[in-house]
């Protein structure tokens, strides 16, 4: 292991909290993908399958703030099993009634249920900002760490979610991602000694965290990019079906991860000079740029090559943004502030995958990709209008001590 990434691995519980991260972040990239393939198996309605996603996507970003704002509150152990529990009772819902042929309506319910899903990335993150407060390029080499571990699961996560529902039953892949949620979690709450201090509630003066404009313009550029995810997603597995290879599309979207986690590792070897903001926006304009090549695909490998070359801006421009949110967010809203950036992927995902699903059924798969062409597009374009917001030093606001402001402004 370079040594960067050895260095923080040397704190005790490191290891451990991470490991049990990955498992509780693999329904992050299994459910929603599986549900398209479950829906789409059992019915062959992409504009359905399409839509059930997205409101699993649309309802984990309404209720995902909540959680962590809870989380803050009152620590991780005392909110995430409960959630946990819930969601995995909503999933199985979800799938009795797939399996069942029950009405529409009752699939929208479950999985507007399931969105009760706990941010697992988030709080690992938060665990290690915690560890390493104040020290910028262990936090750097710790969230570039978190990235790579993000997309070994979207490496991973589609092939055994695509995988098991083709070649075993439909509903399989969501099933699996059920049992990795409840493993993780449980596993990471565990864990008490690398805990989090909780804040309680006299502690959050201020109100959201989202009334800091830096993580509104990192939130509202995420919600345009989480489309391009989602779509990306609902149009490679509908332009492998119409090829006659609809498991492939799980080799497919591997690639386009494994782009993003080789461009994560090299990224957290660098030290990093200029400001984070210049970075990120680079970053949020590749992503754009990197999706007009899709337009000409007219095959699998050379959607794969497309895809690999897409990837390799995103592990980048996500760490840099997790040090932008700890620059313009208290301390004692940090797990919240993480999760905005989460919830505004799961909007756009949300949006994008129920449009490339109409899109789809309207006009096949490879239109499908303009989706997250005009997706990228609007992300460059909010991206532009608000980066003098994220070079702007962040406020001292209220409820942070001399101590955090200090560290803050060592940070930035």
């Amino acid at each position: 292991m370079p040594s960067p990434y050895r260095a923080i691995f040397a704190a005790p519980g490191t290891k451990r909290f991470s490991a049990a991260g990955l498992l509780g972040r693999m329904p992050l990239s299994m459910m929603g993908i599986g549900i398209v393939t479950m829906v789409s198996q059992l019915t062959g309605r992409y504009g359905l399958a399409g839509a059930l996603s997205a409101t699993l996507a649309m309802s984990a970003a309404v209720l995902g703030p909540y959680i962590s704002r809870l989380v803050d509150r009152h620590g991780q152990r005392r909110v995430l099993r409960p959630a946990t529990l819930a969601a995995v009772a909503a999933v199985a819902g979800l799938l009795v009634c797939a399996q069942q042929g029950a009405p529409d309506w009752s699939l929208f319910v479950f999985s507007a249920a399931a969105g009760c899903v706990p941010s697992v990335g988030s709080m690992v993150r938060a665990r290690w900002a915690e560890l390493y407060r104040g020290d910028g390029q262990s936090l750097h080499a710790a969230y570039s760490w978190e990235s790579i571990v993000d997309e070994l699961c979207f490496i991973v996560g589609p092939i055994l979610s695509i995988g098991l529902s083709t070649a075993w039953f439909a509903e399989a892949g969501p099933l699996m991602a059920a049992g990795f949620l409840v493993v993780g979690v449980f596993w990471l709450t565990a864990q008490r000694a690398t805990e989090p201090v909780p804040h309680p509630r006299e502690h959050h003066t201020g109100g959201s965290a989202l009334r800091s404009p830096g993580l509104q313009v990192l939130v509202a550029t995420f919600v345009a990019t989480g489309a391009i995810f989602g779509a990306v997603d609902v149009v490679t597995v509908a332009f492998a079906d119409e090829r006659g290879h609809k498991a492939a599309a799980s080799l497919v979207l591997a690639v386009y991860a494994l782009g993003s986690c080789l461009a994560g590792a090299v990224f957290g070897l660098l030290r990093l000079k200029g400001a984070p903001a210049t970075r990120w926006l680079v970053g949020v304009c590749a992503m754009a740029v990197s999706m007009i090549p899709l337009q000409l695909a007219g095959s699998l490998p050379f959607l794969a090559v497309a895809l690999f070359v897409a990837g390799l801006s995103i592990a980048p421009t996500m760490v840099t943004t997790m040090a932008l949110v700890e620059q313009h967010v208290p301390r004692s809203k940090l797990t919240e502030g993480m999760t905005w950036t989460s919830t505004g992927l799961a909007v756009g995902v949300a949006l994008g995958s129920s449009a490339a699903g109409w899109a789809v059924d309207a006009a096949g798969a490879r239109s499908g990709y303009l989706v997250p062409v005009v997706a990228g597009a609007l992300a460059a374009a909010v991206a532009f209008l608000g980066y003098r917001r994220l070079r702007r030093p962040a406020p001292q606001r209220e409820g942070l001590g001399a101590d955090e402001r200090s560290e803050q402004q060592h940070v930035a």
